[in-house]
């Protein structure tokens, strides 16, 4: 049989946490603005570990999908997505911008040398741009003062007929956890930005999910935020639950003992016997380590399930194994099931703060040799 390990996608759960990012966005809604804005699924690094496939299938609501590989929008054509694509980080070399006119892809503009290569592009249809703004992130987009002058730029590119829609966007450093850096940063937006024609995307999931947030950018054309993390069951917040934030897991990292044995008080587990039993007790071994994408660096005391208890993860994590403490599980057995994060064990959050990481990186990980199992 095959060796005992599996992701489940779950595609209700990925449309469950789009509908929630909306009615959230919905809630927020006031006077002055009484529709939400429109919506990028953000589905980059192969839909966060989710699958494009998946992806396409479960936010066939949302407004737009946004990612970063050429070859992945590519993908989102092929299988019939007809709505808006934009790629964040652009285009990298004049031969990408045909890729773009054949399949209609929307692309963000964050240094000269991409406006350099449009200035030579001929297009058969006008593309759909946003130029970014650095606005303290300090990766990608144009500076304060460079900004006009580049977004000046694009606008003669459209009336060359090079470019069609053109907005305005940026990225916050600290929306997840500094509400004082984050009304700076938007305040620079909003100074830099006032005047300037088009639509504009300035919010990532922890943005989105702030609540009233996005009001307060000055909007006299189309707004679109960027989801992302969040569309997938984690939080973006070090101090608020995906379940606090009504959201459900959407991939589920589950395998099984393969092993049980009983060791005496003082007996060492594992490589470099990093735990020591502090008196007799019962361990399983997973069928799940490093080489399946789980954290090496995870420790004893990270949280797992075993046949629907919770418990513990003790010593270091191998290549292909891992040790449970089944004290608390004392049914358990050889085929035993095991959820490693996802329904019916700790969250993936939860996993990730006990392995000094973040949610974004386990799911991303997930090793290709883990079988996936798609439930609708």
């Amino acid at each position: 049989m095959p060796r005992p390990i599996s992701a489940t996608i779950s595609l209700s759960s990925l449309r469950h946490n789009l509908r929630a990012v909306a009615t959230q966005l919905e809630q927020a809604c006031t006077r002055s603005r009484p529709a939400r804005p429109n919506i990028w699924a953000v589905i980059k690094a192969n839909a966060y570990g989710h699958g494009i496939d998946q992806a396409v299938s479960a936010f066939a609501q949302a407004d737009g999908l946004a990612m970063l590989d050429l070859n992945e929008a590519v993908r989102c054509r092929e299988l019939g997505w007809t709505k808006p694509i934009l790629l964040l980080e652009g285009f990298f070399e004049p031969g990408d911008i045909p890729v773009l006119d054949e399949y209609r892809l929307a692309t963000a503009l964050h240094c000269q040398e991409q406006l350099d290569m449009l200035a030579a592009a001929k297009p058969a249809r006008p593309l759909d741009a946003f130029v970014k703004l650095n606005v303290g992130m300090n990766r990608l987009g144009f500076s304060q003062e460079a900004y006009p002058d580049a977004y000046r730029q694009a606008l003669d590119a459209r009336e060359r007929g090079v470019l069609n829609l053109v907005g305005k966007m940026s990225h916050f450093a600290r929306a997840d956890d500094d509400a004082v850096v984050t009304g700076q940063q938007l305040d620079v937006f909003n100074r830099v930005a006032a005047g300037l024609p088009g639509r504009f995307s300035v919010c990532n999931s922890a943005a989105t999910l702030t609540p009233g947030l996005w009001t307060t950018v000055p909007c006299d054309e189309a707004q679109w935020v960027r989801p992302g993390i969040c569309l997938y069951g984690a939080s973006p917040f070090a101090d608020r639950s995906a379940a606090q934030l009504g959201l459900l897991p959407a991939m589920t990292l589950a395998a099984r003992l393969i092993s049980v044995r009983d060791i005496p008080q003082g007996a060492g587990v594992g490589y470099g016997h990093t735990f020591m039993a502090q008196g007799p007790m019962r361990i399983g071994i997973v069928a799940c380590g490093y080489a399946d994408g789980y954290p090496r660096h995870a420790g004893t005391g990270t949280p797992v399930t075993v046949d629907g208890v919770r418990t513990q993860l003790i010593g270091r994590v191998s290549m292909d194994m891992m040790a449970v403490d089944l004290t608390p599980v004392p049914q358990a057995r050889v085929n035993s099931p095991v959820v490693l994060w996802g329904h019916g064990g700790p969250s993936v959050d939860e996993v990730a703060q006990a392995a000094g990481t973040i949610g974004y990186e386990l799911l991303c990980a997930v090793a290709p040799r883990v079988p996936r199992a798609i439930i609708d």
